[in-house]
């Protein structure tokens, strides 16, 4: 999250401070430059997701609206990383602080969610489609609570390429954010861990006569689990090396390494990257978006020439064998990830 003290000065004289030397200035433009790469491709990758979770509609169940909201929090994160140079303390850099730290956490929040909707929906059986509420105070309520803490206890300041959390309170750095987050993804790998050994077994024990609808929901349901099991991994891969800096600055206060830095500020932005790299692993996604699919999709979105128009009802009769015909089979509930044909969803409150 946050990156070491590197703070640069007028154009006239430009010091790396952190580093405690004259002649190596050429550090602080290194690491400011790719602080800046690094958070424009993930705003890239965030407009791509949004982009084409637009095009191809991918926003109707619960799980799609929940992975559009993810991609939202990281766009909006990425922004913090591209905000410029470091700011002098005061306001804007407390603001820059705490939009960094509210959108890390509704970003993870969404992940977290994500895993725990997906365990409900196959580890548990049950229904979700009632708890979209509940997920969206969770979202992003707790990440306002995170993110004001330490700005009404005033510890936010100049942290390095970016505001956040000050030198000299280094528990609050870890209490906020490295503690949670690490224990969060370590919470989030027993789940899938859980979810995979249920798949299996689930789709080992559906034998009996063929069923090409039950076929169907076999290969789906591990289709839909295999991109959504690395969602944590992305986690712990961006933020492993802001860790060991962070380790080492804690230790080593007065002899930062430059390399170490140069991983942080690399891996830091790259959330919203990493989620639209997992996005692009559905497959389904990228059959349709071949040069032939985004062009009957634009003409989809863009020159829908549907009319709504008057219906005059004619004199139409019915015979009991045409109503006999309607039946409730294919009313399924598109807010529930995953559903087996032996697996009953079983409405529970929160």
């Amino acid at each position: 999250m946050d990156s070491n003290n590197i703070i640069p000065l007028n154009n006239d004289s430009r010091r790396c401070i952190f580093f405690n030397t004259d002649s190596d200035d050429y550090r602080c433009v290194v690491i400011l430059t790719v602080k800046r790469a690094t958070g424009t491709f993930s705003l890239i990758g965030c407009f791509f997701m949004l982009f084409v979770i637009w095009l191809l509609r991918r926003y109707h169940s619960l799980a799609q609206k929940m992975i559009c909201s993810l991609t939202v929090a990281a766009f909006f994160d990425s922004v913090a990383y591209v905000m410029g140079d470091t700011h002098p303390e005061g306001s804007l850099c407390n603001f820059q602080a705490w939009w960094l730290t509210y959108f890390d956490w509704s970003a993870l929040a969404w992940v977290c969610l994500i895993t725990v909707n997906l365990y409900l929906n196959l580890v548990k059986e049950m229904s979700t489609s009632h708890y979209q509420l509940l997920y969206h105070l969770m979202a992003w309520g707790v990440p306002l609570v995170m993110s004001s803490l330490p700005l009404f206890s005033g510890y936010y300041g100049p942290a390095g390429a970016w505001c956040w959390i000050t030198d000299d309170h280094v528990a609050w750095r870890f209490g906020i954010w490295y503690v949670p987050l690490f224990t969060l993804i370590f919470l989030m790998i027993c789940c899938y861990a859980r979810i995979i050994y249920v798949a299996n077994e689930r789709m080992q024990s559906w034998f009996g006569t063929f069923n090409p609808e039950r076929e169907r929901r076999k290969v789906s349901l591990a289709e839909e689990i295999k991109p959504l099991k690395w969602y944590p991994s992305v986690y712990l891969l961006v933020s492993l090396f802001p860790l060991i800096n962070r380790l080492h600055n804690a230790f080593y206060p007065q002899d930062p390494v430059f390399s170490l830095t140069l991983l942080h500020v690399l891996s830091a932005p790259l959330h919203g990257l990493a989620n639209a790299f997992v996005f692009g692993l559905d497959r389904d996604t990228w059959s349709q978006l071949s040069p032939t699919g985004i062009q009957l999709a634009l003409q989809s979105r863009l020159c829908d020439r549907t009319r709504i128009r008057e219906y005059h009802a004619g004199a139409v009769h019915y015979t009991q064998a045409e109503l006999g015909d309607f039946s409730d089979e294919d009313d399924d509930d598109t807010n529930v990830l995953f559903y087996s044909p032996d697996m009953t969803l079983k409405d529970r409150g929160p």
